[in-house]
This record gives structure tokens, sequence and C-alpha cells, in this order.
């Protein structure tokens, strides 16, 4: 049997899923990814962990698939986006730790572009807004402070760019290359003439010779070479051939190819992405234009398809801030039954801005808040405000869709906090549209999967995967809107207390 190994290199860690042809996942390894914190809004990984992480990872699924007779067709790799890793192309050598997502450093930098009235130039060329959470900063500080020397043999990419370098030779001839829907999340790349900005990297100070070549999302990047090939002899030659940024790969894995499907991925943040087609539309407020994806001589008469997103950045990190921050739960799975302990959280309103807040919000100085404390409340009460805040969150996308000229019509979710019912029926509640889970809720690594899968001839077309989507269970509202919008009214006061609370000096 043929089947695709998907690489899934999140936030929290690393995956390697084996799919099968028919979207079913049957084997799958993780290792946990090690959080560094060296200041107060700082995050970083280590990219050699990452690298180690997807070569056990993948070698260990492997290994089983060649026990088991089953030939790899495909590799495809699906990745945290905007997070930044400097390496040497010459030794192979990371220049400094990943720089993640989530990392704020460079908020003051943001003020400052904003200031000189660089915003509506960005805005324009890029689809984004200036905030620390994408790459462009990142590596201008990478080139400044942060002591990375500008050579010829200087690479600034993000994780995608990393691995397939490493997957296909490293140091040996790898392939220095992107896709168009990680390198629209730079603040580098222009979404309309779909190239590297010249004016863009001037204004960040990025030498243009220092970024990788941007390659279709669906189509061979190259093939494995190496210390993969070598440790896993049976995907030894296989070719690396689909490539998608996390939140892209679920919409494409959802099978949301049409405009005006949406989709949610519920994973360390939340992540609101509805294709509009392969028209670039007008920057909108509150949230974000990106590439979904260019399928390229896959996709037929339209390959590109742009999408309108809108990021929220905590979400399974409030649940890991429930385990280790305050101990609560003993495992993330604890948190639904903790919560399910009470009907209301009664007033409770947890403000997970942990790291500033996303659309629409886009401060970066909000900081996370508890509201509405009285005696009688518990853990199983602050436990059903997190599950709440995530719906919210949402919300609070989805309405700013609305704002320009979006309808939703129903809602397909996936990731992993998608498992959770009350979660999907408070979402349901709140937006009053049905709420659809799939049967497989690996639908970013499904949607890394079927990319390289089309583009290798597993699935001929990508008509061919509408039947790898099927559904698991379907949320319609229950609660009446007066119930819904009262409650979401107080978590609207809840978030203007939370707003520009650090001091942006610190």
């Amino acid at each position: 049997m043929s089947c695709v190994i998907a690489i899934d290199a999140g936030t929290s860690g690393i995956r390697a899923l084996a799919v099968d042809e028919s979207g079913a996942v049957i084997d799958v390894s993780y290792r946990e990814l090690t959080q560094h914190y060296p200041r107060p809004g700082w995050v970083e990984h280590d990219p050699v962990e990452i690298c180690d992480g997807v070569l056990s990872t993948v070698a260990e699924v492997a290994d089983r698939l060649h026990a088991a007779h089953n030939r790899v067709a495909a590799i495809g790799i699906t990745n945290q986006r905007e997070t930044v890793v400097a390496w040497n192309r010459a030794s192979g050598r990371p220049l400094h730790r990943a720089i993640v997502w989530q990392d704020r450093r460079t908020a003051e930098r943001c003020d400052e572009l904003r200031a000189q009235g660089h915003l509506p130039m960005v805005r324009e060329r890029t689809g984004l807004v200036l905030d620390p959470y994408f790459s462009a900063t990142k590596m201008e500080w990478l080139l400044g402070p942060g002591e990375v020397t500008v050579t010829d043999d200087v690479v600034l990419g993000t994780v995608d760019a990393w691995l397939i370098w490493n997957l296909t030779g490293g140091t040996d001839g790898g392939v220095l290359a992107t896709d168009p829907s990680n390198a629209s999340r730079t603040m580098l790349y222009d979404i309309r003439d779909r190239a590297w900005s010249d004016e863009l990297c001037e204004l960040f100070g990025v030498p243009r010779a220092a970024l990788p070549d941007v390659h279709p999302s669906c189509g061979r990047f190259g093939v494995v070479r190496g210390t993969l090939g070598e440790r896993a002899p049976g995907v030894a030659g296989v070719p690396v051939s689909g490539v998608a940024g996390d939140q892209q790969a679920a919409l494409f894995g959802q099978a949301c190819v049409s405009s005006g499907m949406a989709k949610v991925t519920y994973g360390t943040g939340s992540f609101v992405l509805l294709n509009v087609g392969e028209q670039c539309p007008p920057p909108s407020e509150g949230l974000l234009t990106t590439m979904a994806w260019d399928l390229g001589e896959h996709g037929g008469s339209s390959p590109v398809a742009y999408a309108l997103e809108g990021a929220v950045f905590v979400t399974g990190a409030a649940v890991q801030w429930l385990r280790d921050g305050l101990g609560l739960i003993e495992d993330a799975a604890g948190i639904g039954p903790l919560a399910q302990q009470v009907d209301d959280s009664e007033g409770v309103f947890v403000v997970p801005a942990f790291t500033g807040l996303g659309s629409p919000w886009w401060d970066p100085y909000a900081r996370g808040t508890i509201t509405g404390l009285s005696r009688g409340v518990g853990a199983a009460h602050i436990a059903r405000a997190v599950i709440e805040a995530m719906a919210y969150q949402v919300r609070d996308v989805v309405d700013a869709m609305k704002s320009a000229g979006a309808e939703l019509k129903a809602l397909r979710v996936d990731g992993g906090v998608a498992v959770l019912d009350l979660l999907l029926q408070v979402q349901a509640d709140q937006l009053r549209v049905p709420v659809s889970r799939p049967s497989t809720t690996e639908t970013t690594a499904l949607g890394a999967a079927t990319l390289a899968g089309v583009a290798e001839g597993v699935w001929p077309t990508v008509e061919d995967l509408e039947g790898v989507w099927t559904l698991d269970a379907e949320f319609s509202a229950r609660a009446t809107a007066v119930a819904a919008d009262r409650a979401y009214d107080g978590w609207r006061r809840a978030v203007e207390r939370s707003l520009g609370w650090a001091d942006p000096g610190v």
C-alpha cells in the first residue's frame, strides 16, 4: 500500500504521521519540543532539536511502515509559521536559537515603523500588520542585537526552509526553498506580485540573497538525502513534494478548496481561515490577508488561492498554563472533565493574553486577566472560562470577517483542543452556524500529506480529495442568541481591561 508521511513541525512538538490513500492516519510518532523563555515575552526554540525531532519521528514511522510492507510515496511538510531560523549553509550550524512566532521582543520596533508611516505600504504589499508576530522584524533583530553577521553563507528562513534544506542534503547540496504560504507570513513577500519585495527587504535590512527561493506548495522540492536516508533506508530518495504553513495546510486538509469555505484550528493558538479564491482582496480591518497555497501545475486553471485570516495567539497554551503554571490539571485531557463539573462559569472570564492579543486587536502590550472572581469561584469555573475564551476569541475574528463583507455559513474545526465537545457547543452557540468536526482531526498533517500526494500521483487531482474528508460530529446552537450575546458582552468587557497593560519600555 502506498502512503505519504507528513511532518508536522509544530510549536509544542514534532510529529510524523503516515497517511494512507483513504486519508486515514495509520501511524504516528511524536517528540515534545523544549520551550525557552530567556526573558519575559521572548520565546525561542533550538533548531537542532527541531531537526533531530523530525529525523527521529520520521525514522520511527518509516521503519514500521517498511516492516508492514507499506511504500512511502512522498513526504509533506507543515510547520509553525513566522518562526525564524538563521543558519550557515556551509557549516550547517544554526547561528542563534530560532525566534518563535509568539515572541514579542520587536514590539517597540514595530511601533517605530508604524510611527514612521510604513503601515499602509506593509498592509498593501503583504496583507499583514506591523506586529512582532511576523518574521521580518525577527530577522532584523537577529542581524542587529542578535549578532548574526551577514555573509554569503547566511540563510534566514522559516522552519519549513530549515527542514527542506536538511532533508534534501544539507551542506551537501540541500535545496534552499520555501513555499508561498510560508513566505507570505514573513512580511517580506509581496502577495500580489507573488515574489520577495526588494522594498520590504530594504526596509527591514534583510539581504535578498539570504532568503530561500519560493516554490509552489504542491510540487517536488527535492528528494531525501543524507542523515534521514541513512537512519531510515525506506525513505532514502523519497520526494519531498508538499509544503505549507500549518494553518494553510489545515485549510487544505479540511477540503476547504472553494471560495467561502472556512476552518478554525485549535492548537497552541487558534487560527480562523476563510478561502476567498484566486483574487487577492484589499486589506480588511483587524484581519490578515495571506496566501493559502499555490498548486502550480497541479492546480488547473486556478492554482492560487488567498485567505482571510484571524490569528489568536493562545488556545492550547492556556491549557498548558492550567497544567504547568497553576497545577489545576495533571494533563491536558483533564481540562474537559474539570470544566464540566460546573454548568456555568458564573461571570468569570479568562483573557489569555500572555503574549499580547492578535486578531482583531493586534495589541502586543495586552496581558492576561481573570475577571469576575468571587468567593464561590473554584478551579472548575476557571477551567470552563478558559474553554469559553477559546470560543469567544474565534467569534472576535468571525465578527471582523462579517464586517469585511465575508459570509460564514459553516465552520470546520480541527486541532488537539477540537476533541472538547463543550468547546464546540459554545462555539456553535456564539457563531449561530453549524460547527463540524471531521473524523480525522489531524487535518494540518492531512493537508501536508495530500499536497505531497497530489504532486506524486497518490491522488491524481485535487478533486479526488473530496472523499478524504468525513464528518465525525456536528454542533448546532442550543443557547438563545440573547444568552450568547450577553455572555459575549462580558467577554468584551474583560478584553478591554487587558488591553495596553504592559509597559512598552519593558
